[in-house]
């Protein structure tokens, strides 16, 4: 699942009735309001905490008092993602253009078993052109899965193996079949919502109601008098109409989806790439559509890692020597853990240095594949980076994949990658409010945080939007790393981690509320490993004093990539 957080909070109508309409507002219309209030400046991801005031990563610090007149190499970052706007007008000259392909002849021309790959290439789609949109969540297949063992099985006569896997079953088909229900549920409720708010613009007889309008507006409908009375508060508070209605659109949307596909057990949106999906190590399948039918999500992403530095366009991306890899791997719904392996052995073999994950789900259908994919990236000396997720979760405690423990290690084999960053996403605010109150977290298992709230950045077709969510935090990582590649070449990946993770900047000593709880403070330092933020200057001067050891086969893959031969076999 992408890791985007969305301005309305659904977990407030989980236990809801459908009472009233009216209940309804009381609830969404205030959030809505909220969530408009006050932005910090739009690159404040860059900024510097003591020059500036925000706790960003010193981007601006590091190029100007470090970098300057500093030779770098070029990077690869893939966005692994939704998929990526490469004619964006902030990110069409950081695309990577693969130097083997001749775009449009449909010829393979690199040999490499991907045909017109001149952008990267897209795992969720055919040959035909069609693109999987919706799919469903990782839990809702393997209910499908195991019901086909278990749906008509008497649990009395099951093996303790058996019975164990049945428990399992029936408690996540119990879960599905309640979700499913409340997305139904809420959907209902957001329209209901939505055409209150239009019947109140047509009493009116305008599509963008103002203050103004509602100051004298009588209906004889209670439920429009209702509404009219909540759009007063909130258009008071700095909303406007059209941003009001936008959310409760974004709600309509998000429970769309649940409803109707990602929580139902026959949905098959998968017919259409034409994979035997049985197969977890089948390779050369999909199309070279990097966009898909809806880019925003990854766009957004590779504008945060890359977008053109300095050529008076909407924002600046966090690495100014970079070319962004697209690889379509993640629909709306759960990513598949065949498309996320092979998306990973794709980036690594067409010369990427840095892979952004931003994504992940609580069930894995196959763990092993992935696994093998990381330490392909392992061995080949490319760096992982991964969001740590949205849910205000404890990781030490939950587990989320795709992750950095390996379920199968081998007699010798390492427990965990060393080429791989967890990451927690960071507010804007100071004191006590730092911690985004949505993003995952764990001392364990959470490797740093990043800035990941009211990012601005690109969207497509040449469009720009502020996204909350780890999905943010997680390329701003990925950008300081892929900078840090750039001018420090001969940093290994595990090199590269180290200087991020041991560079960090926090307050000292500070406190902070536990995400998701606002009664519960702890130090920051409780939140993840290094307890601190991710600070571009003070990981380049580190960099500075680190002597390089990276490997002799990752250079002779970057200089085979630039030649348009990828190095390895496409095998985990």
């Amino acid at each position: 699942m992408l890791l985007l957080r969305t301005f309305f909070k659904p977990k407030f109508f989980q236990n809801m009735k459908l009472k009233s309409l009216i209940l309804a507002f009381s609830f969404i219309l205030p959030f809505v309001g909220l969530a408009q209030l006050s932005n910090p400046p739009e690159n404040w991801q860059h900024l510097d905490k003591m020059k500036d005031g925000f706790m960003g990563v010193s981007a601006d610090k590091m190029y100007s008092d470090l970098l300057a007149g500093k030779k770098s190499e070029t990077v690869v970052v893939a966005v692994i993602d939704g998929g990526v706007d490469p004619l964006h007008e902030d990110l069409k000259d950081v695309m990577w253009h693969n130097p083997g392909e001749i775009a449009g002849n449909n010829i393979d021309d690199d040999k490499n078993g991907f045909v017109d790959d001149v952008y990267g290439w897209n795992f969720i789609g055919g040959k035909d052109g069609k693109n999987v949109h919706g799919d469903q969540l990782e839990i809702t297949r393997l209910v499908a899965k195991f019901a086909q063992l278990y749906k008509n099985a008497d649990p009395a006569k099951l093996s303790k193996k058996d019975k164990k896997a049945y428990d399992k079953y029936k408690e996540m088909e119990q879960t599905v079949t309640e979700k499913q229900e409340e997305a139904a549920a809420n959907l209902q409720l957001y329209r209901g919502i939505l055409d209150a708010v239009e019947a109140l613009e047509k009493a009116i007889g305008k599509s963008e109601v103002t203050l103004a309008d509602l100051e004298k507006f009588e209906s004889d409908d209670a439920n429009i008098n209702r509404a009219a009375q909540i759009m007063k508060g909130m258009l008071a508070q700095g909303a406007t109409s059209k941003e009001i209605k936008d959310q409760i659109q974004g709600g309509i949307n998000y429970f769309s989806s649940q409803a109707e596909f990602q929580y139902k057990t026959d949905f098959d949106g998968r017919s259409v790439v034409g994979d035997n999906y049985a197969n977890s190590y089948e390779h050369h399948y999909g199309n070279n559509d990097v966009k898909g039918p809806d880019a925003s999500h990854g766009t957004h992403v590779a504008g945060i890692i890359a977008a053109s530095r300095n050529n008076g366009l909407g924002m600046e991306g966090i690495a100014d020597n970079v070319k962004i890899m697209a690889v379509r791997c993640v629909p709306d719904g759960d990513e598949r853990d065949k498309d996320v392996a092979n998306a990973i052995i794709y980036a690594v073999d067409n010369g990427a240095s840095v892979i952004n994950m931003s994504f992940g789900k609580y069930y894995s259908w196959d763990k092993e594949a992935v696994d093998k994919a990381v330490k392909y990236a392992m061995k080949h000396d490319v760096l992982l980076v991964d969001a740590a997720g949205n849910e205000s979760k404890n990781l030490d405690s939950e587990i989320h994949f795709p992750n950095d423990e390996f379920e199968k290690r081998g007699l010798f084999g390492p427990k965990h990658a060393k080429n791989w960053i967890q990451v927690g996403a960071l507010s804007w605010k100071n004191g006590e409010d730092m911690a985004a109150e949505f993003s995952n977290y764990g001392k364990e298992d959470v490797d740093i945080f990043a800035p990941g709230v009211a990012i601005y950045s690109t969207i497509p077709d040449g469009g720009y939007a502020r996204f909350d969510g780890t999905s943010m935090a997680s390329p701003v990582v990925a950008g300081v790393a892929a900078a840090i590649r750039s001018y420090y070449p001969d940093l290994s990946a595990e090199q590269v981690k180290d200087v991020l993770m041991s560079s960090t900047t926090m307050s000292a000593n500070a406190r902070v509320k536990v995400p998701g709880d606002e009664e519960n403070m702890v130090p920051f330092t409780d939140l993840c490993v290094t307890g601190g933020v991710v600070n571009g200057f003070e990981a380049a001067k580190k960099a500075e004093k680190v002597k390089g050891k990276r490997k002799k086969a990752a250079r002779e893959k970057a200089a085979a990539a630039a030649g348009g031969k990828p190095v390895g076999k496409g095998r985990a």
